[in-house]
């Protein structure tokens, strides 16, 4: 989606694919509010650029070219939905987003670990 959409940069797209996002028609369907929504339930930190940003890139004009009271609404349209709790039932409902870090467990026993037998005399 990074290059078929204005405003949407490799990071922004990155966020909308793992919440289930994956193309222009998915992002049209959800709506700015939800799609931003979605980021933000999953752990994301957006700001409300990215709000703007997906405005802007579903009506194919620059973020900065949205009107003040059309931000400020969209700013209330998130704030209202961030006091609903999100629907369980919802299949697009995406989780956290966790991060796991592979550690070798080939690891050498230091000297002071109990396990370890003692030197021989």
């Amino acid at each position: 989606m990074t290059g078929s959409l204005r405003n949407i940069g490799p990071k922004s797209a990155a966020w909308l694919r793992q919440v289930g996002l994956r193309s222009q028609d998915d992002l049209r369907a959800a709506g700015a509010v939800e799609a931003f929504m979605r980021v933000r339930r999953a752990g994301f930190k957006p700001t409300l650029n990215l709000l703007y940003a997906l405005e802007g890139a579903l009506h194919d004009q620059h973020w900065q070219s949205l009107s003040r009271e059309r931000r400020e609404a969209l700013a209330a349209d998130v704030e209202r939905a961030s006091q609903e709790p999100p629907d369980p039932a919802d299949p697009q409902l995406a989780g956290p987003v966790h991060t796991t870090v592979h550690v070798p467990d080939t690891v050498a026993a230091r000297p002071d670990d109990e396990t370890q037998e003692p030197p021989v005399a």
